[in-house]
């Protein structure tokens, strides 16, 4: 049986989905994928497309993980800044890279538009700077942009266009990107996870995966066994032990969200002018854009447990009226987590842990676009051409420290200090 889904204004304003059973008995294929979020769905779509025969086995349901349950951003780029990827990968290294997550974003605009996927799919973002001396850090990013790797959609924001474009005066500064999109999240794996069907892949739900094949071959479930020629594990922050190998490599994070009523377009629009995502430039960020109804969809807030707090609306409600302390008297109608996972670079981790054994998890906020072309560059290496996987397989990644025992407790030390100079 799976697990509820979360009451988030995703599950509720959530496209209909088809009852998917869970797999029983044996079934031969040619990829068997574990993880029905967006990496998986991606990888199904474009593999089934190629005319591979395709399983993906999802322990709960389609998107039920962090792909649906987002702040629905579509980010250009990387965690890291343009800058710091020139400097860590060289000019060259860095541009294809970047040409990746640029296809990563058009990907999310042919895919709506070819397949009529209803996510309220929109442009625009805004990055918010509550300090005086990172503002040089925009100026830097943008000088990177134009020069080192071609992007021209993006521009510098004072303070006063800042304050015209958001309704709040906290901001010094920004940086306007007309390339990234915002969209409802939900609504969009299950597009996916249609479309993929409709090319052929098979979506089992309910279908716990309890062991991968080492070489890659297959998985097995409490009810039944998928024999395959690949397997891709793309379970991110929810491996919970599948892979011990891979867990190493990031570290599950959870996240909070809350969604006002419905505020009206007039209130609404005085909040984001230009109906654009936000994200501010905290560590532990501040998020926020406005919803087909008119609600404010805002993320913030950290927690150092492995417990989520009792009331999620009320833990939130703080970081938005420190933003918008005119919404003071806005009911909030749904308040929801999740987990993402982020990596010591806070690059995402792709690669294979056998020939024919893939995996793809720790995109560190950034996978709405970026689960996308992962899942696209690993069916193009499952079907011999590997050169775009190898530039992301080759992105070196570090263990965090610790081991299973430690990890967590020094997690809590890295994000008690830098939620500390947030604060500063």
């Amino acid at each position: 049986m799976t697990r509820p889904e979360p009451a988030s204004y995703y599950a509720a304003t959530a496209s209909p989905r088809p009852a998917r059973p869970p797999l029983e008995g044996s079934l031969s294929v040619d990829v068997a994928i574990v993880g029905g979020g967006f990496t998986g769905l991606s990888a199904a779509l474009e593999l089934a497309e190629r005319g591979y025969k395709v399983a993906l086995l999802e322990a709960e349901t389609v998107g039920w993980g962090a792909s649906g349950r987002n702040g629905g951003q579509v980010n250009t780029g990387y965690r890291k800044g343009p800058g710091e990827l020139v400097a860590m990968f060289g000019r060259d290294q860095a541009r294809r890279l970047w040409a990746l997550s640029e296809e990563a974003k058009q990907m999310i605009r042919d895919r709506v538009a070819r397949h009529g996927i209803a996510c309220d799919l929109k442009p625009g973002s805004l990055y918010a700077v509550l300090k005086e001396e990172e503002l040089g850090e925009i100026d830097g990013d943008l000088e990177v942009l134009r020069t080192q790797l071609g992007y021209d959609q993006a521009a510098h924001v004072d303070r006063a266009g800042m304050a015209e474009r958001l309704g709040t005066t906290l901001y010094r500064g920004g940086l306007a990107d007309a390339g990234a999109l915002h969209l409802h999240p939900l609504n969009y794996a299950l597009g996916l996870a249609a479309a993929a069907e409709k090319a052929g892949a098979r979506i089992f739900e309910d279908t716990r995966a309890t062991k991968i094949d080492p070489a890659g071959h297959g998985a097995e479930t409490a009810r039944g066994r998928v024999t395959a020629r690949f397997t891709l594990v793309a379970c991110n922050a929810y491996l919970e032990g599948l892979l011990p190998a891979l867990e190493p490599r990031i570290l599950p994070i959870s996240n909070y969200i809350i969604a006002t009523e419905p505020l009206g377009p007039a209130r609404a629009r005085s909040l984001i002018r230009d109906d654009v995502a936000v994200c501010d430039s905290k560590f532990v960020v501040n998020y926020y854009r406005l919803s087909a109804d008119h609600r404010l969809l805002f993320g913030g807030g950290e927690v150092y447990t492995r417990r989520d707090p009792r009331d999620i609306k009320r833990f939130v409600r703080p970081h938005m009226l420190r933003v918008y302390p005119q919404l003071a008297d806005a009911r909030l109608d749904y308040g929801w987590g999740g987990r993402l996972a982020v990596t010591m670079s806070r690059l995402p981790n792709i690669g294979r842990l056998a020939g024919d054994l893939f995996y793809a998890q720790g995109f560190s906020g950034q996978g709405v676009a970026l689960t996308g072309i992962a899942g696209r560059v690993i069916a193009e290496a499952m079907a011999g051409q590997a050169e775009r996987f190898d530039i992301m397989a080759r992105i070196p990644h570090r263990a965090f420290p610790g081991g299973p025992l430690l990890r967590h407790p020094a997690q809590i030390l890295g994000m008690l200090w830098y939620a500390m100079r947030d604060r500063l």
